[in-house]
C-alpha cells in the first residue's frame, strides 16, 4: 500500500551501448540524464545494462547474449519499462517487444512522452500529439497489440492510449489535421509578434533544467512555472521588463537536450520563431554541471539549425552558488589538475575569456550577481534600442542606469 502523498513509480530499466561514437564515459553521462529523463517521466531506474559493440545490432539493438541477460532480470524483479538510450528502428522495437514481453521505450520516445505530461496549453498540446503521431506512423503494424496490454504510464500518454485501434490512414489524416491546426496558430502568433511593435526582443535560450524560468522571474518580478525537473517548461512566456528606464520584451523558451527528436524540432516551430525573431539570446548555463560545456555545444548546433548562431548573446552562467571542485593536497604531486578541480575564476581564465563582458556569472536563486547581469542587460538592451530609434538616444543616455 503507498502512504498518502507517495508516488507510484514503474520500474525501469536502461540500456546503452558503448561503440566507436561513444566511449563509456560518454555512455554513462547520457545514462545519468536518462535516468533523470526517466524519474521526470514517472518511472524508478533499478539497474543499467551497458554492452561494448561496434554499432548496434539491427535487429535487437544489444546482442544476443545480453538480451538473454536482460529477458532474465526483467522476468525475475517484474521490470515495467525497458528504456533504450537511442532511437529504435520500428523492426528493432517489435523484435524487443516479442522477446522481452515488457514496454520499450526509447529515448525520443520518452522525451515526447514528458513533453505530453507538460503541454499544459492546447497549443502546446497540439505539437506535442503531432510530434507523437510522427513517431508512432512508422511503429504501427504490432503496436496496438502490444500497447492493449499496458495500463497507461509511461509512453502511453497522448494519442497511444485513445486510439488502439488507429490505422495508417487514420493517422495520416490526422498528422495533416493537426499541421493545418498549428498553421493557423502559427499565423496568430506571428501577427501578435508582429503586434508587439519595435520593442527590442530579449529571448531566453539553453539546455533544459539550467535555471531559464527561475531567471524570468526574477527579472520580471513574474510567477512563472519552474520546477528541478527537466522540461518544467514547453509553453513560450512573454513578458514585459522596464530595466533603469528602459523597456524590453523577454521570451521563456522551451529547453534544449541532446538528441533532441527531429519530431519536436519540427513541431516546436514557433516556439523556435520567439528565437529566431529575437534582437538578442541570453544562453542561460547551468556552470554546476558537469558536462555544462557539451550543454553549451548542443544548445549552439539547435541554434545553427535554425540560423540563429550569429546572434547577439550573452553567455549567462548560472547556479554559482550549486558549483564545486574537487582540490588537490598541496602534497600530492601525482595527481595532474582536471577541469573538475577549476575554481571559478580558473574557469574565467579559460575559453570564457574571449566571451568577455558577453559572460557573466549568476545565481538566480539566491539573487547573486543579478545587479551586474541587470546592467549589462540594459546596456545591450540600450544599444539595440537606440540603434533601432535613434532620435531616442537622449530618452536612454549610456551612462543611466537605476537597479
Amino acid at each position: 500500500m503507498l502512504e498518502k502523498n507517495e508516488i507510484a513509480y514503474e520500474k525501469a530499466i536502461l540500456i546503452g551501448l558503448v561503440t566507436r561514437e561513444q566511449n563509456e564515459d560518454k555512455l554513462t553521462e547520457f545514462l545519468d540524464e536518462l535516468e533523470f529523463l526517466t524519474h521526470t517521466a514517472g518511472g524508478k531506474v533499478v539497474k543499467r545494462f551497458t554492452q561494448k559493440m561496434d554499432m548496434p545490432n539491427s535487429k535487437t539493438f544489444i546482442g544476443t547474449g545480453k538480451m538473454e541477460e536482460v529477458l532474465a532480470y526483467v522476468e525475475q524483479h517484474e521490470i515495467d519499462t525497458v528504456v533504450f538510450d537511442d532511437e529504435l528502428s520500428p523492426s528493432q522495437q517489435k523484435n524487443i517487444e516479442k522477446i522481452l514481453k515488457a514496454k520499450i521505450v526509447d529515448r525520443t520516445y520518452l522525451i515526447l512522452d514528458i513533453f505530453a505530461q507538460r503541454a499544459q496549453t492546447s497549443y502546446a498540446r497540439t505539437q506535442v500529439e503531432l510530434a507523437q503521431y510522427q513517431y508512432l506512423l512508422p511503429r504501427l503494424v504490432g503496436l496496438w497489440t502490444h500497447l492493449e496490454r499496458q495500463k497507461g504510464g509511461i509512453g502511453m500518454r497522448g494519442p497511444g492510449e485513445t486510439e488502439i485501434e488507429t490505422d495508417r490512414r487514420i493517422v495520416r489524416d490526422r498528422i495533416s489535421l493537426l499541421k493545418k491546426k498549428l498553421q493557423t496558430i502559427d499565423k496568430q502568433m506571428a501577427t501578435q509578434r508582429g503586434n508587439r511593435g519595435k520593442m527590442v526582443r530579449v529571448a531566453l535560450v539553453g539546455y533544459t533544467n539550467v535555471g531559464k524560468s527561475t531567471l524570468m522571474n526574477v527579472i520580471s518580478k513574474s510567477d512563472v512555472f519552474a520546477e528541478n525537473k527537466l522540461f518544467a517548461t514547453l509553453d513560450t512566456t512573454v513578458r514585459k521588463v522596464v530595466i533603469g528606464n528602459l523597456p524590453f520584451l523577454l521570451t521563456d523558451t522551451v529547453g534544449f537536450i541532446r538528441k533532441l527528436p527531429t519530431q519536436l524540432v519540427e513541431s516546436f516551430k514557433s516556439t523556435l520563431d520567439e528565437v529566431r525573431e529575437a534582437d538578442l539570446l541570453l544562453h542561460v548555463v547551468d556552470i554546476s554541471h558537469p558536462q555544462f560545456e557539451d550543454h553549451i555545444e548542443s544548445v549552439n548546433t539547435i541554434l545553427g539549425e535554425i540560423k540563429c548562431q550569429n546572434k547577439r548573446t550573452i553567455m549567462v552562467f548560472n547556479k554559482i552558488d550549486a558549483y564545486t571542485y574537487e582540490t588537490i593536497e598541496d602534497d600530492d604531486l601525482s595527481t595532474e589538475p582536471t577541469k573538475a578541480h577549476y575554481t571559478l575564476n580558473d574557469w574565467r581564465e579559460t575559453w570564457m575569456s574571449k566571451v568577455g563582458d558577453n559572460a557573466l556569472f549568476i545565481s538566480a536563486i539566491e539573487k547573486e550577481n543579478m545587479e551586474d547581469f541587470r546592467k549589462r542587460v540594459y546596456q545591450e538592451v540600450r544599444d539595440i534600442h537606440v540603434t533601432r530609434f535613434p532620435y531616442n538616444n537622449f530618452l536612454y543616455p549610456e551612462e543611466f542606469y537605476e537597479g
